[in-house]
């Protein structure tokens, strides 16, 4: 894996109650622990250890550098250090927010990039977001109003109801409980040390 995927990792931030508070690229977490602003949490054996940045690069120097355990490795300019799975703020109380932010990227992960007309999903970039009922009509921009559409579906439909251009929708849109993205994280093995952490009153933690 290429060193600049590897800074673009999701890493989880805890608050210094030990509670998921947002999801930050792992750029933005080394940046944190170079600053002194944050540790990283390791789970070692069903117990949580606390590194500082020293501490941690020391860590990733006494591991096996080429053993597949899924680590990810950031080369500096004189040692390579482990990009952490998860950072606590140590000075940082507030609790998670519990609304789900409406924005495109949640949108994109509760419909798991899938046309919700024809059912097959798309790059990112294929996608748009369709009112399933028209705005001209009075539909809203709501989470039980909006779904993704690729562009050839989207076409098709233009400003009619699905029914009337002949379409139906693959899965009724509805307001997600919890972070979209975060549940289609948690499907991978790569951030499996996430659970503990993500108690299901605070699962709905925002994304920058």
């Amino acid at each position: 894996m290429s060193e600049v995927t590897a800074l673009d990792s999701s890493v989880l931030v805890l608050n210094r109650l030990y509670m998921a508070v947002n999801v930050v690229s792992a750029r933005r977490a080394f940046a944190l622990l170079c600053k002194s602003q944050a540790e990283v949490v390791s789970v070692e054996d069903n117990q949580y250890n606390s590194y500082d940045f020293e501490t941690w690069i020391e860590v990733g120097q006494a591991r096996d550098r080429w053993k597949n355990d899924g680590v990810e490795w950031v080369r500096a300019v004189s040692f390579d250090i482990m990009v952490p799975k998860v950072i606590r703020l140590l000075f940082y109380d507030r609790l998670p927010q519990t609304r789900v932010k409406f924005n495109r990227r949640n949108i994109f992960a509760r419909d798991e990039n899938r046309c919700q007309y024809c059912g097959k999903r798309h790059a990112t970039n294929e996608l748009s977001l369709d009112h399933v009922i028209p705005r001209s009509r009075g539909g809203r921009t709501t989470w039980e109003n909006v779904v993704c559409s690729c562009t050839k579906c989207n076409a098709r439909k233009g400003g009619r109801l699905p029914e009337e251009a002949g379409l139906s929708l693959y899965r009724k849109p509805a307001k997600p409980r919890r972070s979209p993205v975060i549940r289609l994280k948690l499907l991978s093995d790569k951030y499996q040390t996430w659970k503990q952490f993500l108690d299901n009153a605070y699962w709905s933690v925002e994304l920058k």
